[in-house]
């Protein structure tokens, strides 16, 4: 039996959570009966790996066990959740939690990446902010209906405060502005919506399976960062002097939209008009406005502050 063999099989079957006895063979280059026999040797190794039977080979997932068997990780992905477990923040109950993972990461990871992680030097200033934290088991529930393509019920809080109980197909999880939103279509409604995890309650256990739906646009953080900035109550629209495509970094501001080859709107909203002028004073693009004029009277004003700072 192939080692390398073993890997892969392994790495495959933690990328997705379900493969059928075809399609691993396909992939291995080996027959489904070999499949079958490499199957039994990860079992041996204590992976709990769960089959199904079918017509081409059955069907074949990881489960979860009594005890977490190891991770195949290539470097790049070992070094990343190293990286990810020194910067956890903005998640409740996950801090001391994420140092205990990082230093059993750390000890098993190979001198040369560990000297790769070590090089960062990472260090975290806290956050005396108003963003909200987000309950780490709340996360993982809503994660775990997104990649299993399950409904998902919830009570929500509206920005209104206004309670609802909710039933959605949910599809992804985004950040946005230091708070966690999801993107999930509702059939109660028939259309998308977002919804801000920290002022939901997740039920369990999930519901039915659902087949997965396009966000419109195809792009989910694009999506969130359009239905946020419709919430503001003051809000600007500026004209860019580069393509969509470059405005990318701008578009936690808001919704970016294309206007030609060499130009693109960017919405961005805020409490008030001065909310608006900060962020804009950021941008390091030339822009012009294009609504409403109160955002013109507040550039100048700002930009009139600006030159007696410098004494110009």
């Amino acid at each position: 039996m192939s080692s390398a063999r073993l890997l892969k099989l392994l790495g495959l079957l933690q990328a997705r959570r379900e493969w059928s006895g075809a399609e691993l063979a396909s992939r291995l280059g080996v027959t489904t009966r070999t499949v079958r026999r490499d199957v039994d040797r990860l079992r041996s190794l204590d992976y709990p790996v769960h089959a199904s039977m079918g017509t081409s080979g059955g069907g074949y997932r990881l489960g979860s066990g009594a005890q977490l068997p190891p991770l195949l990780l290539d470097d790049d992905e070992a070094v990343a959740v190293a990286v990810g477990l020194r910067t956890a923040s903005g998640i409740e109950n996950i801090g001391e939690t994420a140092v205990r993972a990082l230093l059993k990461v750390e000890q098993v990871l190979p001198s040369a990446l560990r000297h790769r992680v070590a090089a960062l030097e990472i260090s975290t200033v806290p956050f005396t902010g108003s963003a909200p934290v987000v309950d780490a088991a709340a996360l993982l529930a809503v994660g775990t209906a997104c990649r299993d393509r399950q409904l998902l019920r919830f009570g929500y809080v509206g920005h209104a405060g206004v309670s609802s109980e909710r039933e959605v197909e949910p599809h992804r999880l985004v950040t946005w502005g230091r708070r966690w939103y999801l993107v999930a279509w509702d059939g109660f409604r028939a259309d998308w919506r977002t919804f801000r995890l920290d002022r939901m309650s997740v039920r369990t256990p999930f519901g039915a399976r659902f087949t997965p739906r396009e966000i419109p646009g195809g792009d989910a953080g694009a999506f969130v960062a359009a239905r946020v900035a419709d919430r503001w109550p003051v809000q600007g629209v500026v004209r860019l002097s580069v393509p969509a495509a470059e405005a990318l970094e701008w578009r936690s501001y808001g919704e970016v939209l294309a206007v030609d080859e060499t130009s693109c709107h960017v919405r961005v909203g805020g409490e008030t008009m001065d909310d608006v002028v900060f962020m804009l004073a950021s941008i390091t693009v030339e822009f012009e406005v294009v609504s409403p004029p109160e955002l013109s009277e507040a550039l100048v004003r700002a930009a009139a502050r600006f030159r007696r700072a410098a004494k110009f």
